[in-house]
């Protein structure tokens, strides 16, 4: 069994089996003019770090390239991404000097200094969290399960879209010859929205929410969540 993941022209490639390995390589290389990197260690922004138990990843390299690139190197970290108390808004400060250097998608369309000083608290956060990343290890774990903080307005909105991340991870998992055995447990802190998902009950104020109510009770339905 071999798997290959390939983006344009960047290809990670495993197999079960050393041979099997250097054969494809082999096949691949009469073919393409190929390179071979070795073992992986960065792909597409991510970094990719060898351990006893198994793999570290992280975007410490690209994070440190934004930080490089708006000029804030050696700025002070900042523990969280954003200040929860003002709330930003399209007419909150002066409009920006130089509108190409801003980011804050919201608005980006007519960006004041407000949204700077957002945008720079992200890069400070950045700063702050370049060591993070993701530990991957075996585990005997054979259930999927998934978390939602869902609000009163897109209760059901919420769990729909985690539920459409679940569905491509089953059918990802199903296509890697590992299926789930089981139905993907959900938690989620909206009595509301858990409510919506199993009871068949209209309401005025869910029409505008209908098909993602469907989605997700066609799910609970089957038993799969």
């Amino acid at each position: 069994m071999a798997y290959l993941l390939l983006y344009v022209d960047d290809i990670i490639l495993t197999a079960s089996s050393d041979t099997l390995l250097q054969s494809i390589i082999s096949k691949l290389s009469s073919e393409f003019a190929m390179k071979d990197l070795g073992a992986l260690s960065y792909f597409l922004g991510v970094v990719v770090t060898r351990h006893a138990g198994g793999l570290f990843v992280s975007q410490r390299k690209y994070a440190a390239e934004i930080i490089d690139r708006a000029g804030m190197s050696s700025c002070k970290p900042s523990s969280t991404p954003v200040d929860t108390k003002p709330k930003l808004s399209s007419t909150s400060s002066a409009p920006y000097a130089d509108p190409s250097y801003i980011a804050v998608c919201l608005y980006m369309h007519d960006p004041r200094e407000a949204h700077m000083l957002a945008l720079k608290r992200i890069v400070r956060y950045l700063q702050g969290n370049l060591d993070h990343g993701l530990y991957l290890y075996p585990s005997s774990v054979s259930k999927l399960i998934a978390y939602t903080d869902a609000d009163w307005g897109g209760g059901v909105l919420i769990p729909a879209g985690l539920l459409r991340a679940i569905v491509f991870s089953w059918n990802l998992l199903l296509e890697l010859h590992c299926p789930i055995p089981t139905a993907t447990l959900i938690y989620c802190d909206n009595v509301s929205a858990i409510y919506l998902s199993g009871k068949p009950v209209q309401h005025q104020r869910t029409k505008h929410i209908e098909m993602d109510i469907h989605f997700v009770r066609e799910k609970v339905a089957r038993g799969q969540v």
